[in-house]
């Protein structure tokens, strides 16, 4: 259970929701919802006791499980298994049980035989207290509900994609048992049956629930209550309905709102109208100086017009002139904890030409990207540039962008030929307007990362762009502006993406299918496949 009296959420200078009292009780599933850059990110945050209110306070009753957009688990060398446990504790009690089993194996006489068989029942006895096999079983099977197959359980987390170590951590809290759970876009890098099981498993959820998601069938599925933030008036509606209700009753709400304005600007003309006839004589002006005030109050009374939600004008780079093949590959191969994930793979980026890279998480897609854009070494093979290539990276996790610069401080380092008037200029178009250009990009949420890092393309005369995930995190008008950008853009693009709608903006020529590096031309029996990762 959460409760919050008289909050006020900031970040810098920004005020972004003032005096904010709310409740969440076990039984709430709350969408929490509004455009990028509204605070649903940092609201999550303070409601998980991650960052501080700027005033007020957030009482916390019970466990709380909080998946933030950017989670990554702490320490590589932890298997996927010992990292699901740890949520109940059962990791160490596991361990001990192991450690227990192989001292008495190891026993040399009845003596040490005794204290083994001593140990190893105080060590099963721990275990079975936090939950024995049965629980291991559940650990697995929301893993597996997750997609994560068994072949993976017994890796060490630094062997695993972006992707998969971001389901250990969803499959780490969903197994925890916490009394609310707390979850920024948790169906990222989920494949179909994966967002299916989560679903199923979110609807049945006891405890207390606020999801940020812009998965509408989640939301569908799932929520109870609505949560909106309006950041015009730096509060949030509350709207006690599910998801199809909270539509219909904002569409109902506008529509009233649109309907008694229309009426109330009628009336007061009329009055205005009344009283200016009646002005020019004496034995009427008092009466016309009274209506002329009704008039006035009738409007002042009316709800604030809403201001339509801005939307980023977001384009892509002019490429620079390059040669007939500005990209290739020869032989790459890397591997990961012992297990290959690109072996020998050849490939040619023509210029102009739309290539988009499909396989299940964990087959090398990121990686791929990462070898290509030189942030990364291959194993073995190499990196092909050819004439004129400039390269544009946009990385799934937001890695080029530094956390401690400002968002200005980004940009002017994508684009150091920009003044400071373009400079604004062009963050303005993307929606970092005023203070926003100087907040730090390490307290952005991750559709205002997406676009800052978009915003870094503009004036880098990519004539090859390699983008990993760009419509993650982003509201549908940003996300159009995203597809609508890489329909239109006329230079090279290597795409990596689970989202069929950036697969149709692409229209690719080509296909990329990992591991096994299969390259076939483009059809649409691919689709399937981007959702299947």
């Amino acid at each position: 259970m959460i409760t919050t009296r008289g909050v006020d959420v900031r970040v810098a200078a920004r005020l972004l929701l003032s005096h904010l009292t709310l409740h969440i009780a076990p039984g709430d599933r709350i969408g929490l919802v509004g455009r990028n850059g509204a605070g649903k990110t940092t609201l999550l945050a303070t409601l998980a006791g991650r960052l501080r209110p700027a005033a007020g306070t957030v009482t916390r009753t019970g466990p709380v499980g909080y998946l933030a957009q950017d989670s990554r688990a702490a320490d590589p060398a932890v298997t996927v298994t010992d990292r699901i446990l740890s949520a109940r504790g059962l990791d160490t009690a596991v361990q001990e049980l192991r450690a227990a089993g192989s001292a008495m194996a190891d026993a040399r006489d009845e003596h040490a035989q005794r204290r083994a068989m001593a140990a190893y029942a105080r060590a099963e006895a721990e275990f079975q207290a936090r939950g024995g096999y049965p629980a291991e079983a559940e650990a697995a099977q929301v893993a597996a509900g997750l997609g994560l197959p068994g072949r993976l359980l017994d890796s060490p987390l630094g062997a695993l994609s972006g992707g998969q170590r971001r389901r250990v951590e969803l499959a780490r809290i969903l197994f925890a048992d916490h009394d609310t759970l707390l979850l920024d876009e948790p169906t990222n890098h989920l494949d179909a049956d994966a967002v299916g099981w989560l679903r199923g498993f979110l609807a049945g959820y006891p405890g207390g629930l606020v999801l940020i998601s812009h998965d509408v069938p989640l939301l569908e599925s799932t929520v109870n209550r609505v949560f909106h933030l309006d950041p015009q008036r730096a509060t949030v509606d509350v709207h006690n309905t599910g998801w199809a209700a909270y539509l219909a009753q904002r569409a109902a709400d506008e529509r009233r709102r649109t309907r008694e304005r229309a009426n109330a600007e009628r009336k007061a003309a009329a009055l205005h109208a009344q009283a200016d006839r009646m002005r020019s004589n004496v034995a009427t002006a008092v009466s016309a100086r009274s209506m002329a005030r009704r008039a006035d109050r009738m409007l002042a009374a009316l709800e604030p017009v809403r201001q339509a939600e801005r939307t980023a004008r977001i384009r892509l780079p002019e490429p620079a002139p390059c040669g007939r093949m500005p990209l290739g590959a020869v032989g790459l191969a890397k591997s990961y904890g012992g297990r290959t994930v690109l072996d020998g793979l050849d490939l040619a980026v023509d210029r102009g030409s739309r290539l988009v890279v499909l396989g299940h998480n964990g087959a090398g897609k990121t990686t791929l990207l990462r070898i290509l854009a030189g942030r990364e070494a291959p194993d073995g093979g190499r990196v092909v540039p050819g004439a004129g290539l400039r390269l544009g990276y946009f990385a799934q996790e937001h890695d080029t962008l530094d956390p401690a610069r400002t968002v200005r401080e980004n940009l002017a380092a994508a684009a150091p030929g920009l003044g400071d008037g373009e400079l604004r200029h062009v963050l303005g178009a993307f929606l970092f307007r005023g203070d926003d250009a100087d907040k730090p990009a390490g307290v952005l949420s991750g559709g205002e990362k997406t676009r800052l890092a978009l915003a870094g393309l503009v004036h880098s005369g990519a004539n090859v762009l390699l983008l990993d995930e760009p419509t993650n995190n982003l509201d549908p008008a940003s996300r159009a502006e995203v597809l609508a950008a890489v329909g239109t853009y006329p230079g090279a693009i290597v795409l990596v993406t689970h989202d069929p709608g950036a697969i149709e903006a692409l229209r690719p020529d080509r296909v990329l299918l990992l591991p096994g590096g299969d390259e076939d031309l483009w059809s649409d029996a691919y689709l399937d496949l981007a959702t299947a990762g």
